[in-house]
């Protein structure tokens, strides 16, 4: 009984490790759980009494519970049992798919996380990069709607910084949740991602049974009160001008929904605009079918010298932040009242009635972004410009050509930021934003553009271009 037994070291601390691991396995960690847990439902309580769209149960539900509700939906198993037969493979193979495509699909929400970390983070961002505006909102149309209602943000897409700089600036109104390409699957981000409640999205995908899993997660969460936002034009603007709807997720949300049901669904529309597009220039290339396509290696490398740049300007005191962004939010469209105003119920209608339909809501409410897209200093100024890209203004021209430009504006309806509500200074702005970057030159007193620039200046032009008459200056921007 008193025989002792030696043992090697590495063994020892080997168990001594398994032993303090079995103790914080079963003590600390359930204890830190039960911490955690409760300071999350303490901030979900302080956010609920606080926001005025509150954070559903669905939102908050595990995320393990939510990829089996989808996997065994009645809808899914329906494709799945059509899709085994279709293609003649054993069941379990297609259930696979369906499991994968959940797993890429679903978010993983933390209220915590998202309010505490992710709006700080957006927040500290934008306001590194920007001088971020809220420009106009309907609070009066905003107020009327219940907490209980599904609220669908849509909006233009300028840049990626959408997603942070409307995050931001919605975060005391609700927590939304986006619908994000693949760029954003790399490791690392995508966890980050899925943590703000983000689902991912593949555009372009013509798998039907992925369509099929991606549709009734949509519509899913829809039906659980979840607040989205939605770029009604599929993806980012390449060459700055206001894109075409997109009909899909529009169409997974409006499809199932129910004009006499519990529930109202509303769409927020949105107008964003920057005085500079960080991706502008890549955006652009893009568009350029002989130009080469860069590989990950020169990305990098076109990015650190980017930002070995900015560094350089700060140190030398000659850096500023790249202008004003904006967003304007509008009035909320009842799809209830829509509905109703065509006696429709879009669950009755045909495939080509239902798209119809969705064609024409998806053209008001562009309709409505379009008008909400803000008239911000840059593009301004880079309008007068490209109205006559061959043409020298002197400072006064100019100021007399953007002032005429500005009452076009707002003649037509649009939201013309100015900022410290002085004409004279966001042109001043509008122009130093311009000269820094070389895409106007003054030689003699006299301003230009500088003709190796015009794509990046009509990008800017072209962001409002759709703002002014069909006979003013929009007719005359090459296309």
């Amino acid at each position: 009984m008193g025989t002792d037994i030696t043992l090697p070291l590495w063994l020892a601390a080997i168990l001594a490790l398994l032993a303090l691991w079995a103790a914080l396995e079963r003590l600390l960690i359930p204890s830190v759980r039960w911490v955690l847990r409760r300071r999350l439902n303490r901030v979900i309580d302080e956010l609920n009494t606080r926001l005025p769209l509150e954070i559903q149960p669905f939102k908050l539900t595990k995320r393990q519970v939510l990829i089996d509700r989808l996997i065994y939906d009645g809808e899914i198993l329906e494709a799945v049992a059509e899709t085994a037969e279709r293609e003649e493979v054993p069941r379990q193979v297609v259930m696979a798919d369906v499991e994968r495509f959940a797993r890429e699909i679903v978010p993983a929400f933390n209220a915590y996380f998202y309010f505490r970390i992710g709006y700080w983070l957006s927040r500290r961002i934008a306001q590194m990069l920007y001088r971020v505006r809220l420009g106009f909102a309907d609070e009066a149309a905003l107020a009327t709607i219940d907490r209980k209602t599904t609220v669908v943000f849509v909006m233009n897409h300028r840049s990626n910084a959408d997603y942070v700089l409307v995050t931001y600036l919605a975060a005391d109104q609700a927590a939304l949740s986006y619908a994000v390409g693949e760029w954003a699957r790399i490791w690392g981000l995508r966890h980050l991602i899925r943590a703000m409640g983000a689902y991912f999205v593949r555009r372009g995908s013509d798998n039907r049974l992925y369509r099929r899993v991606l549709q009734r997660y949509v519509q899913m969460a829809t039906e659980g009160g979840v607040t989205q936002a939605v770029f009604l034009e599929g993806g980012l603007s390449r060459d700055g001008s206001l894109g075409a709807a997109k009909l899909g997720l529009l169409d997974y949300i409006a499809r199932a929904f129910e004009p006499e049901g519990e529930r109202e669904l509303v769409f927020l529309p949105v107008g964003i605009n920057y005085d500079r597009v960080l991706e502008d220039r890549s955006l652009l290339r893009s568009l350029d079918q002989a130009a080469r396509r860069k590989s990950r290696t020169q990305a990098t490398r076109t990015t650190l010298a980017f930002l070995g740049h900015q560094l350089a300007l700060a140190i030398r005191g000659r850096w500023f932040r790249f202008g004003y962004a904006t967003v304007n939010f509008g009035r909320p469209l009842s799809l209830r009242a829509w509905l109703g105003a065509r006696e429709a119920d879009l669950r009755d209608l045909s495939r080509e009635q239902r798209f119809a339909n969705i064609q024409e809501l998806a053209d008001e409410l562009m309709a409505a972004i379009a008008l909400l897209v803000p008239v911000l200093p840059v593009s301004l100024v880079a309008t007068a410009f490209f109205a006559d890209p061959q043409r020298s203004l002197s400072l006064y021209e100019l100021k007399a050509e953007c002032h005429r430009l500005q009452r076009m504006f707002t003649a037509a309806g649009a939201h013309v930021y100015l900022p410290r509500g002085q004409e004279d200074y966001a042109i001043t702005v509008g122009l130093r934003m311009l000269t820094l970057r070389h895409l106007v030159a003054e030689e003699d007193g006299l301003y230009h553009a500088v003709e190796s620039e015009l794509p990046v200046l009509s990008y800017y032009a072209k962001a409002v271009a759709h703002l002014l008459p069909k006979d003013g200056v929009a007719a005359t921007t090459p296309a």
